[in-house]
């Protein structure tokens, strides 16, 4: 089968986040079948941009065929960036029928993290035999436009991407989404085809590599150990979706317990401000470290008696969570303090954490505290029930099967 993946913020090994279409794609070739992704040359979510010099030039990265759209550069969320998800899907548009007499694709799946791309694949679709179109959900915009980032509905951006999750939900053979509970607004918004729900998950090949921390973790860590800290890890973007300056409200209430202490790895926007709030309120239980890479979160996490997952209080996750960061806890073994208003509860479906409200500082200190003082045993059971359920559940390797039998179905 002829797999065309459309992803504007597809990334590699090499290039950095994002993953998931990599992962599929590396997948279904096991599986013998014939893929490619189309993606825009500038994310950013990459820690590495490939060097473009014309539309649809191709190369070969970690075994995976890119083709690659010239958008151009931006920073933020405004207008440039804007104009890189118009350009990226015109060109394609554009250029449909070339595409569709080059990859011949059965399967055309649109999975940028706007909606607007389904307009280029279902003018592909017009070209193909038989093609199948499949439209693959990982944020819900314009909800996310509307409700976190506080734009008006009557934004003509806004409801440029309305129009086109409408569309895409009316011309699609089957959604693929990241998130459970989303089928019941979809159906609302036009859905007549397939639903599928497949999360994202970890990869086995990523855990076997184990990279080792950088000195400055290893030494940070080895001497909280040392010291026998219980240490309540965080890893990851440190942004206002994240909520972490609720959690150093945590940790100054629990400055005067001089067994916890909050270790905050990643980067972000938001990081500056935090110190700046940290070092204000003299919370010596708090240390900030930079971001690793993901082969070194094993390593990482081995450090961590509890990790650490939270999300700003937003009607938004209604509809569910998928962080990468819940499944490489979980894959580590490690019990959550899960501090999410959403559905589906890691912490309680599979018994592998405590839950906190989001947002909630007492609620939140509660847990860790729990966690604390609960016989090493029961967190070791926790963290066995989360490493057990997400090897049974969340591997990309059976998650890329359920795709491609939504695909052949």
């Amino acid at each position: 089968m002829n797999i065309l993946y459309i992803d504007h913020y597809a990334g590699s090994l090499t290039m950095g986040m994002e993953f998931r279409p990599y992962y599929f794609t590396r997948e279904w070739v096991k599986l013998g079948h014939n893929v490619s992704i189309i993606a825009g040359d500038y994310s950013h979510l990459r820690k590495k941009n490939p060097n473009v010099d014309c539309d649809f030039q191709h190369k070969k990265l970690d075994g995976v065929d890119y083709y690659w759209i010239k958008t151009g550069r931006y920073k933020g969320n405004g207008i440039k960036r804007a104009l890189t998800m118009v350009r990226f899907v015109i060109k394609i548009w554009m250029r449909a029928k070339w595409v569709a007499e080059t990859f011949k694709p059965d399967v055309i799946i649109c999975s940028s993290t706007y909606p607007i791309d389904t307009f280029a694949g279902q003018h592909i679709k017009k070209y193909c035999n038989n093609g199948i179109l499949v439209h693959e959900i990982h944020d819900m915009w314009p909800s996310t436009l509307t409700e976190i980032g506080g734009m008006s509905a009557k934004n003509p951006f806004v409801l440029l991407m309305q129009a086109g999750e409408n569309s895409a939900y009316r011309c699609s053979d089957a959604i693929v989404s990241v998130l459970p509970y989303t089928e019941k607004y979809m159906r609302k918004h036009g859905l007549k085809g397939k639903f599928v729900y497949i999360s994202n998950g970890i990869v086995l090949d990523d855990w076997k590599r184990k990279e080792e921390l950088p000195s400055e973790h290893e030494q940070v860590l080895q001497d909280l150990k040392g010291h026998g800290k219980f240490i309540v890890g965080y890893f990851g973007g440190h942004a206002l979706s994240n909520n972490l300056g609720v959690l150093l409200d945590v940790a100054e209430g629990l400055k005067d317990n001089n067994r916890i202490c909050f270790v905050l790895v990643g980067d972000g926007i938001e990081k500056p401000i935090l110190q700046e709030i940290s070092l204000r309120k003299e919370l010596k239980n708090v240390i900030f470290l930079p971001p690793v890479s993901k082969y070194a979160i094993p390593e990482l996490t081995r450090y961590f008696d509890c990790s650490y997952i939270s999300a700003s209080n937003s009607p938004l996750y209604r509809f569910g969570i998928a962080m990468n960061k819940i499944f490489d806890s979980m894959m580590a073994a490690k019990p959550l303090v899960f501090a999410v208003n959403a559905p589906n509860n890691f912490a309680e479906m599979y018994q592998c954490g405590i839950s906190a409200e989001a947002g909630n500082v007492d609620s939140i200190k509660k847990a860790i505290e729990r966690l604390e003082n609960m016989p090493e045993a029961e967190r070791t059971k926790m963290g066995q029930n989360g490493h057990k359920a997400v090897l049974e559940n969340y591997e990309y390797g059976g998650m890329a099967k359920r795709f491609l039998a939504a695909m052949q179905n």
